[in-house]
C-alpha cells in the first residue's frame, strides 16, 4: 500500500489494482492506481492499495484499506485483457463462477460472493458521467454492464455489501482496464498505455466526487 500523509479537510480515495494473474508477468490496474497515487488530482489524497487475486482474500484486503485509509471513495480498478478502452462497470452480481483457478488454485462455481446477500448492487459512482469524462480527456471509454464472475465481480459485489450495509456515506464502483502493450507484443489484443489508464482514473475520480446525478443518455448493451 502507497499513501501520503492527509492534511485536515483533505478528500481521501482509495483505489485498488490488482496483482498479476493468469500467467501474466504485470497488471495494468496496479501499475496505473500506483501512478495515480504518486500523482493525484489536486486537492485529493489518494492511498493505492494491491489485492490478491485471490477469493476471499481480497476482500478481506479490502476491507481492511477501507477501515485504515476511511475514504470518501473508493475506485476498484482490474485488467479485462481484450476490452478496447476503459470499462466503468455498472452492475455486480452475487456469484464466483471461475472459468480458470485464482492465484491460491481456487476455482468457485456458482457459489454467492456474500450468502444470502442481494443478487446484484449497481455501482455507487455517476457511471455515466465518468464515462464522459473519460472520453472528454480523448480516451475510449464505455459502460460495462457486467464485471465478469472472477475476482474482479467478487471484488466489486463486496465493496457494494460493504457500502449498503456499513458505509451509506461512502462512494464506490469499479473499473476494468486493457491489457498494458508490454503484454500484446506478441498476440493480437488491444492495449492501452499505463499513463493512458492513470490519466482516465484521475479523470473519474474527479467526476466521481463531484457528480451526485448521473447523466440521462442512453450507454446501454444491445446483447
Amino acid at each position: 500500500m502507497t499513501s501520503v500523509t492527509p492534511a485536515p479537510g483533505v478528500t481521501r480515495v482509495l483505489l485498488t489494482g490488482f496483482e498479476p494473474f493468469g500467467g501474466e508477468d504485470v497488471n495494468p490496474s496496479w501499475q496505473a492506481v500506483s501512478l495515480v497515487a504518486a500523482g493525484p488530482p489536486a486537492g485529493i489524497q489518494v492511498t493505492a492499495a494491491r489485492l490478491s487475486c485471490v477469493f476471499g482474500t481480497a476482500l478481506e484486503e479490502l476491507d481492511a484499506a477501507v477501515e485504515r485509509t476511511d475514504p470518501d471513495l473508493v475506485l476498484c480498478v482490474g485488467q479485462a485483457g481484450g476490452r478496447t478502452g476503459i470499462s466503468v462497470e455498472r452492475v455486480a452480481v452475487n456469484v464466483d463462477d471461475a472459468r480458470i483457478p485464482d492465484n491460491a488454485g481456487r476455482r468457485p462455481v456458482d457459489r454467492p460472493v456474500v450468502p444470502d446477500g442481494p443478487a446484484a448492487y449497481f455501482a455507487a459512482l455517476p457511471v455515466k458521467a465518468c464515462v464522459a469524462a473519460v472520453r472528454a480527456a480523448g480516451i475510449p471509454a464505455s459502460v460495462s454492464q457486467t464485471a465478469g464472475t472472477f475476482v474482479c465481480n467478487h471484488v466489486f459485489y463486496g465493496l457494494a455489501h460493504l457500502i449498503a450495509t456499513r458505509r451509506p456515506a461512502l462512494r464506490g464502483g469499479f473499473v476494468h482496464v486493457p491489457y498494458a502493450p508490454e503484454q500484446v507484443v506478441d498476440r493480437a489484443e488491444p492495449s492501452l498505455s499505463v499513463d493512458t489508464v492513470a490519466h482516465a482514473l484521475r479523470a473519474i475520480i474527479t467526476t466521481a466526487l463531484t457528480t451526485r446525478e448521473d447523466l440521462r443518455v442512453a450507454e446501454g448493451a444491445t446483447h
